[in-house]
């Protein structure tokens, strides 16, 4: 990886405490129109490639086999909250596939989604793997195999769903992948460069609802996700309250470890963000600094201003210091 550039800051009391380093790409027609840092430097993108991995659904025809609605796309490519509108939505999509929650291998996790927790905490009962942030991504993976008539076990590597998963991000990323790694739940994640990323996403931008099998595919899974944002992340989350911010003509992915992705339609253009500290606070600033720079975001829109500039506030609300823009990045 090449060097980064300093992208976000926090100061306190009139200093400057800690400086996020990071890489960005936009991508447009012509190749690269814009790069901060090394826009060859390889990352896993982890949850950020959620509508690449959701490509199968919708090209094997699993998906209107079984007549997924838009939401269920959306929910396809989500890292939700855990709440109870995901917990249900999940559930009932297992349901009507003759399936439960015992066929997901994602594992479980105590839910985000605060009410969802407290209720579940006055139950006395435990998370299971529709509360895992990942239960929409499986449960399309579920659909893939059911269709295919695949083994339940559709995490392997030489799985057709993960070696369809595998073809189709070398081919929206135009480059062969670096190798992979496990996800937070358990699926393989593959390696690419920044560039490559910020080039699927703009292929996702640019495509419509004609064309080939793949180009109406990406326009069903970003649409649906800009459409039904609640579904994508949750209430508070930065995913959710952007594109709402954006009046849903853009989507936004992030992922684990602090990458971004960015979808914009109207502009053909495809974004990819890493802060290589791993810190979502910074990303989340970066992010919202580059949609405003693309002009489809306000900057001075509430969902804007929560995360840049971010003021930081203790326990008491008092503010105690400031994220703002490193000098030199935008």
């Amino acid at each position: 990886m090449g060097t980064p550039i300093p992208m976000v800051e926090l100061w306190r009391g009139g200093m400057l405490e800690s400086t996020h380093t990071g890489h960005a790409v936009i991508w447009g027609d012509g190749g690269i129109v814009e790069s901060w840092g090394d826009p060859g430097a390889i990352i896993f993108p982890r949850s950020s490639c959620k509508m690449i991995q959701a490509l199968p659904l919708i090209e094997t025809g699993a998906a209107d086999k079984v007549a997924l609605t838009e939401r269920h796309l959306a929910l396809s490519c989500a890292s939700h909250q855990g709440s109870a509108l995901h917990v249900e939505m999940t559930g009932r999509w297992l349901a009507d596939l003759g399936k439960s929650e015992a066929d997901l291998r994602c594992g479980s996790h105590e839910p985000y989604d605060k009410a969802e927790r407290d209720r579940l905490i006055a139950a006395g009962e435990g998370a299971c793997q529709l509360h895992n942030n990942c239960s929409g991504k499986h449960c399309g993976f579920v659909t893939v195999t059911r269709h295919l008539g695949a083994d339940a076990e559709y995490l392997e590597l030489d799985h057709p769903l993960q070696k369809a998963i595998r073809a189709a991000t070398e081919e929206v990323t135009e480059e062969t992948v670096s190798g992979y790694g496990i996800d937070g739940c358990s699926a393989p994640n593959f390696a690419v460069s920044l560039t490559g990323l910020a080039r699927a996403m703009a292929s996702f931008a640019k495509a419509g609802d004609s064309g080939s099998v793949r180009e109406r595919a990406m326009h069903r899974l970003t649409r649906a996700m800009a459409a039904h944002p609640e579904l994508v992340a949750g209430e508070g989350r930065a995913c959710t309250e952007l594109m709402r911010a954006m009046d849903h003509r853009v989507t936004i992915k992030t992922g684990a470890e602090a990458v971004f992705v960015a979808i914009v339609p109207e502009r053909r253009l495809g974004l990819a963000l890493k802060i290589t500290d791993g810190n979502s606070r910074a990303s989340e600033a970066a992010v919202t600094a580059l949609l405003a720079r693309l002009g489809v975001l306000e900057a001075s829109h509430p969902a804007a201003l929560k995360r840049l500039p971010a003021p930081q506030k203790n326990c008491r609300g008092k503010i105690t210091g400031e994220l703002r823009l490193s000098e030199g990045f935008l």
